[in-house]
């Protein structure tokens, strides 16, 4: 039996999942975590096989979530389930230690099977992910702007990018306000961009615009 957790800031997608999840005879679903702390929380105090994680949820959330799961418990199995489509969250999810990523207009039929692959310890990633992957890998090559972002500064630049201002982002993520002005300097000044316009402009044209869920 394929023990699963879903963690997912919103009750009727947990709802959704967890229907989808438990028609199938070989899983079950075994807990839920709402936002990070929740999620680090079964983590530590459950004993299940596959995490299904929503990249935006509050609190800890995102690359650094997994990053934090993946300390805890090396070997758990995490499926990222997100509504970005943007090339760049597949890559850095795996990057921090995903075992796959499916968006959420993905089938019922396509997650049950990457469920499976990746308890059974295989990995799922899009022809376009791989593609990503190894063009990162080889020796000068070359990458958009908002690539060379750590995961901390790309997440603070969607943020920005679809309108949220420094002090709603500080509380989104958990951090003071100085702390997320310096990681907003950062990214501008790696991306070479003058002002909030042309970040938002460049956002538009990378398809990195995609809105916040609530």
């Amino acid at each position: 039996m394929i023990r699963i957790v879903i963690a997912d800031d919103h009750a009727i997608v947990r709802e959704g999942l967890k229907r989808i999840v438990t028609s199938a005879e070989d899983m079950i679903v075994v807990g839920e975590a709402s936002n990070g702390m929740e999620v680090m929380r079964q983590v530590r105090e459950s004993d299940f096989d596959v995490l299904v994680l929503d990249l935006s949820m509050p609190g800890r959330s995102g690359m650094e979530l997994i990053k934090l799961v993946r300390c805890e418990k090396p070997k758990l199995r995490i499926l990222v389930l997100s509504m970005h489509e943007e090339l760049q969250y597949a890559v850095r999810s795996i990057k921090s230690g995903a075992s796959g990523y499916l968006t959420k207009e993905s089938a019922p039929t396509q997650l049950m099977q990457v469920l499976r692959k990746i308890a059974a310890g295989g990995a799922f990633i899009s022809t376009g992910v791989a593609e990503q992957l190894a063009l990162g890998s080889m020796l000068g090559s070359t990458s958009a702007a908002h690539e060379k972002l750590t995961d901390r500064e790309f997440e603070v630049f969607r943020l920005i990018a679809i309108g949220m201002s420094v002090t709603d982002i500080a509380g989104r993520l958990n951090l003071s306000a100085k702390t997320i002005s310096t990681h907003k300097a950062n990214l501008m000044q790696k991306m070479n961009l003058q002002n909030q316009s042309e970040l938002i402009r460049y956002a538009i044209k990378h398809g990195v615009t995609e809105p916040l869920e609530p």
